[in-house]
């Protein structure tokens, strides 16, 4: 009896709100004047593809003072809906929402937002729509929009866009605005242990927080999904303890709470460190909570395993196969520098190693910045963009014109290297060298990387800058040691006629390497972007090989300048047409998502791995990439083995390819929740109740993903 006149007068007084809001508005508000939030529908691609989807934004936009409300509207309002209407075999899917503010209206508490929203929504193609043919997307907005009023308000808008057969390109203007929408949205999953439970009229949220996370918290605020039985008002409270945090949240008297807890949670100092996601979406079973975390010193540990890790992969990354052309002509130069008395080849070490070390640094920096800026990014990123390709691209095939003579550089890389005379030193090309092998290093993932480089960049910069140095002595420990040990220069053969031969086989490998990055770059942006710089390559080589007959040292002064003139227009002028132009050219090809190695793979998708999670089926997540070697050699070597082939299709496993080969931040904030930055990753739920993740080596094999697929029941 005393419950149901809690619950009347509850009732009764948000009745009297909402009643006292409506007379203000009739008394104030002329309803047929323009509402004060508009909506505007921006999709994020220029055209659509049969059997694709696409992504849209609806934006809404507030006058200033006026707010409308999140899914949750908090103690009182209406959650804010998208009505869509899209032509015949088009899907809308769920609405994304940003994370809400909490708005004060003394004594009400609400949950929506000022200014400009974006809300999301992936909008899926008929197949058997016609190429040549436009499209129209529409949708009605229905809100409710208060400030000193309340006022039911409705938007509509309409996009029309073109049917084309080729893959759909970004529209660039909004590229920003979509990247902003997208940091705005929760993480759906990581690797954070939440667990809920009741203590007398307190809902109790604990936070086991994962091993690599140091960060302190500042505040943390609960915003759950269904209304009615938290007190929105009354301050939450997050208490450390241990390892793990507390978050205690006052309960709405007489409250039925849910069985299971959703929502999410809000921390302003982000969920994977400072400029990282703010909102971490949480579902958890009411029951016992979690123990705590155990505290002591895990943390220290975790950072020394991190280094031993970043070096040993450092080590290991030297046997990988984009590493293997350049570090060859480093070791010519060390066989050259062993058998001649006017060097000291510990000093070449040395300054290849400091090449190495400030190359890496570098890239850590350049990595935490970009990520400061709430860029989702990880090892290799650089290789994500198609005129990094076609700079590294156009870089190789001049190094492999000068090992096969088409030309020489003096006393660059390979002359310095390889026919380094006494007087020369030659460090400028050791410490040039070891740049390089840095650059070409990025597309390979050794063992123990993974792991080290995502624990690396979610910790403070310190740690991460200590974690990339160790990465680098790795790399260059081989060579450190090769010419610093008198003993071991001793097993080094002579130089001879064979090191020109040797020279000129190093030169196939760097067009083998040409040829694996045009690949890629036919993957990221089209056949017509690879023939463009096929065409730049054509030119490079004609003025490549002008400065070779008439540029060296045989030919008069006048000559030499000229062919110099002559050969800098051809190769500027070529590379700068590419690289200003080269945009133009590109398309966005549509991900594979059919399988050619015989497991039936599908395009990734969060949402529906989490569906099929939830569901306790089993599920495989091939995270990988074109530029990413190692990837590509596990891809063959393991995938297509028929045995793994037959165990996927027998065993039912639902298997995702998470193709990073361009960027994509949906791929990034997955591979996170994994607390990893690069690929290869390969992730197996086997199914069942708990349905647990389980991450296998960066480096597989049959027998590897057979012993894994084992678990799968």
């Amino acid at each position: 009896m005393i419950m149901m006149s809690r619950k009347r007068h509850s009732f009764l007084l948000v009745f009297i709100f909402l009643i006292t809001m409506a007379s203000q508005a009739l008394a104030q508000v002329n309803f047929g004047g323009e509402p004060h939030t508009k909506l505007k529908l921006i999709p994020e691609v220029t055209s659509v593809q049969p059997g694709g989807s696409f992504w849209v934004a609806a934006r809404l936009s507030m006058e200033e003072g006026w707010h409308i409300y999140w899914r949750n509207p908090g103690d009182t309002g209406l959650e804010t809906e998208i009505v869509w209407d899209l032509p015949e075999g088009f899907k809308a899917g769920e609405l994304q929402w940003p994370y809400p503010e909490k708005i004060i209206e003394d004594p009400l508490v609400v949950y929506g937002f000022h200014d400009v929203i974006y809300l999301l929504t992936r909008i899926d193609v008929d197949k058997s729509v016609k190429p040549g043919k436009t499209v129209e997307i529409k949708a009605k907005a229905n809100f409710l929009e208060c400030a000193e009023v309340c006022i039911p308000g409705e938007g509509a808008d309409a996009v029309t866009l073109p049917v084309k057969a080729e893959p759909p390109r970004p529209d660039t203007r909004w590229v920003e605005v979509f990247a902003e929408a997208r940091s705005k949205l929760p993480l759906k999953a990581t690797d954070w242990q939440i667990s809920a439970s009741r203590k007398a009229n307190e809902l109790l949220i604990r936070l086991n927080p994962p091993q690599w996370f140091t960060f302190p918290f500042k505040e943390v605020t609960f915003f759950p999904y269904k209304m009615g039985f938290i007190d929105n008002i009354a301050p939450q409270k997050i208490v450390k303890e241990n390892g793990s945090y507390l978050l205690k949240i006052k309960l709405a008297d007489n409250a039925e709470v849910p069985s299971e807890i959703e929502g999410i949670l809000v921390n302003e100092d982000g969920w994977r460190g400072p400029g990282s996601e703010k909102s971490l979406e949480i579902k958890a079973v009411l029951g016992e909570a979690l123990a705590p975390a155990a505290g002591g010193g895990g943390k220290l540990s975790s950072v020394w395993l991190a280094i031993l890790f970043s070096f040993l992969g450092g080590i290991i990354l030297n046997l990988m196969p984009c590493v293997l052309p350049v570090l060859s002509i480093k070791i010519m130069g060390i066989i050259n520098q062993a058998h001649d008395e006017h060097t000291e080849p510990w000093k070449h070490g040395a300054v290849f190693t400091l090449g190495v070390l400030v190359s890496f640094l570098v890239l850590a920096g350049i990595l935490l910045i970009l990520k400061a800026g709430g860029a989702q990014l990880g090892w290799g990123f650089q290789l994500q963009e198609p005129l990094f390709l076609t700079f590294l691209a156009a870089f190789m095939f001049v190094f492999g014109l000068s090992m096969f003579g088409v030309f020489e550089i003096g006393t660059s890389l390979t002359t310095v290297e390889g026919k380094v005379q006494p007087k020369r030193s030659g460090f400028a090309a050791s410490f040039v060298s070891g740049i390089l092998a840095t650059i070409v290093a990025t597309p390979c993932t050794a063992p123990f990387m993974g792991s080290a480089l995502g624990f690396a960049l979610a910790q403070p910069a310190w740690v991460s800058l200590i974690v990339f140095t160790f990465l680098g002595l790795g790399m260059a420990f081989p060579f450190m040691l090769i010419s610093s040990i008198p003993a071991l220069l001793r097993y080094i053969p002579k130089p001879g006629r064979w090191m020109e031969s040797l020279k000129q086989f190093m030169g196939f490998l760097l067009v083998a390497t040409v040829i694996w990055l045009l690949w890629v770059l036919g993957i990221q942006a089209g056949a017509t972007a690879v023939i463009i710089v096929l065409f730049d390559l054509l030119i490079t080589a004609l003025g490549a090989w002008v400065y070779g007959r008439w540029g060296n040292l045989a030919m008069p002064p006048k000559t030499r300048r000229t062919a110099m003139v002559i050969a800098l227009i051809l190769v500027l002028g070529s590379n700068g047409y590419v690289f200003a132009n080269l945009d133009q050219y590109a398309v966005t090809p549509q991900a594979e998502a059919a399988s050619s190695e015989g497991i039936p793979w599908q395009e990734f998708s969060q949402e529906k791995v989490d569906e099929l999670v939830a569901a306790g089926k089993p599920v495989f997540i091939d995270f990988t990439a074109a530029w990413c070697l190692s990837c590509q050699v596990n891809d063959r070597v393991a995938f297509s083995d028929e045995t793994v082939q037959k165990t996927f299709r027998n065993k039912k496993i639902t298997a995702f390819k998470a193709d990073w080969t361009s960027r994509d931040e949906h791929i990034a904030q997955a591979l996170a929740k994994f607390g990893r930055n690069s690929v290869p990753l390969y992730v197996l739920y086997p199914g069942g109740n708990k349905n647990e993740p389980m991450l296998l080596p960066e480096i597989i094999t049959p027998g590897i993903v057979l012993d894994a697929l084992e678990l799968v029941k």
